[in-house]
């Protein structure tokens, strides 16, 4: 609300009118975390539901850095996984009766280790931009992983520092023994730091970091130091990592180096990336990929890996904005109208997608399975198929189907390139003519 006043008349007060459908988003959030437990309700389910909820929190976090300020970080786990060890520690603590904290707060304390952190080694880390900036955090990350290895009275040595999360009297009979109620507090904090972290792009902060990130050269010449904006948005991305990495000792009641090595922080590079940086909900679709990717992806496969990295170069050449962009896009072309003409196109390019996934899983499982599985046979399963790694007609198969989709995958990619092209165009010139009403 805006007060004004004029010279010949009285006040006149202006209202914001409410953004309808933010609220709509952001109750539908609120009852997705809400209602999650209830439809998928085994133990498994529980268990992911609450790792997604911690990823969120923690891709969010990462996403301060690389989508709002275009800071590549490559250490980035050091943060949330010393909230990790300082919230076990606090954990331990509480349990012992050393320290009078209620099992609630102890992910603030890893959200204080992790903005402590982050003010300590963020000056260091944000002097330099790009690539520079990179390989700071890089070896700010491997020095961390390496002295956790070496001090094993803070992190455990190997076997890491364990907890027990259930002491003391049940209050309103919660005791965060069942895995449901550390959902629910997952949840609840998942909520308010996404909540927080919105907020904080419709700050001064996080308009100056957006402009940092596209011309600092241009917010130096207006008076505005890069440096510390790069700074306080290190410090606030270090808070709301140490909460993430506290609330995930929280529901492993474990904590070992692994949580600071380079493999979670190329982790919270990757699905990020996948899930769109440019985008605020971006990230949020990227850490749900992640658990599914890690959870039961890897259940699978022992290949998953190599898909994964696979699904990443096709998202570099053909999708860099992520998920994200994909579906805005889409949602652009809705809005106009004129999505039902590349649905034909959509169909072609999914099915010879998947026939062209089905050769290259089929390869890629018979060459795992002869490597590693040779003493259970020649024969494996493949999507309910099953294949004799040893027989010729199952090689030729599998590389016809490869070729095969390799070829109608492109001829439908440029048929659709062409169509889409042709619908952008036409979105431009109602744009203009809608311009000129």
């Amino acid at each position: 609300m805006s007060f004004t006043r004029t010279p010949h008349a009285g006040p006149n007060f202006h209202f914001k009118p409410y953004n309808v459908g933010r609220w709509l988003i952001w109750g539908f959030f609120a009852l997705a975390l809400l209602v999650a437990p209830v439809i998928w309700t085994s133990g498994l389910a529980q268990t992911m539901l609450t790792q997604i909820g911690i990823a969120i929190i923690a891709c969010l976090a990462y996403n301060i850095l690389l989508g709002q300020g275009g800071m590549l970080s490559f250490g980035h786990s050091a943060y949330s996984g010393l909230g990790s060890f300082l919230a076990i520690h606090s954990l331990n603590l509480a349990s012992s009766g050393s320290w009078n904290i209620p099992v609630s707060l102890v992910p603030l304390t890893g959200g204080l280790a992790g903005l402590g952190f982050a003010i300590l080694l963020g000056y260091v880390s944000t002097k330099k931009a790009g690539t520079p900036f990179a390989m700071i955090t890089l070896g700010i990350g491997e020095l961390i992983w390496s002295m956790s290895l070496m001090l094993p009275e803070f992190s455990g040595g190997e076997g890491g520092v364990s907890g027990n999360r259930v002491f003391g009297k049940a209050v309103m009979g919660i005791t965060f023994g069942p895995q449901i109620q550390v959902y629910y507090l997952v949840a609840i904090y998942c909520f308010i730091c996404t909540a927080l972290m919105f907020a904080l792009t419709r700050t001064p902060l996080g308009r100056m970091l957006n402009a940092v990130r596209d011309n600092p050269e241009r917010v130096e010449f207006i008076g505005y130091d890069t440096h510390s904006v790069r700074y306080m948005a290190f410090m606030l991305s270090g808070l709301f990592s140490g909460i993430a990495g506290g609330l995930a000792a929280l529901n492993f009641e474990m904590v070992t180096a692994e949580v600071v090595g380079a493999a979670r922080s190329g982790a919270y590079l990757l699905f990020t990336f996948l899930g769109g940086a440019t985008f605020f909900f971006g990230p949020i679709l990227g850490a749900i990929l992640m658990v599914v990717a890690l959870v039961l992806f890897s259940e699978l496969t022992k290949a998953w890996l190599l898909y994964l990295g696979l699904i990443f170069l096709f998202m570099v050449m053909y999708a860099p904005g992520g998920l994200a962009s994909l579906i805005m896009m889409n949602l652009r072309v809705a809005a106009f109208g004129k999505l039902r003409r590349l649905w034909a196109s959509y169909l072609a390019l999914a099915g010879t997608a998947l026939t062209m996934l089905a050769g290259g899983g089929a390869l890629v499982e018979m060459i795992y399975h002869t490597q590693l599985n040779e003493a259970l046979g020649p024969e494996l399963q493949f999507i309910g198929v099953t294949l004799n790694s040893q027989g010729i007609d199952a090689w030729f198969g599998a590389s016809f189907l490869l070729l095969v989709g390799i070829g109608l995958f492109e001829v439908a990619r440029r048929q659709f390139s062409f169509e889409w092209d042709e619908t952008q165009e036409e979105i431009e010139k109602e744009i203009k003519r809608r311009e000129l009403l």
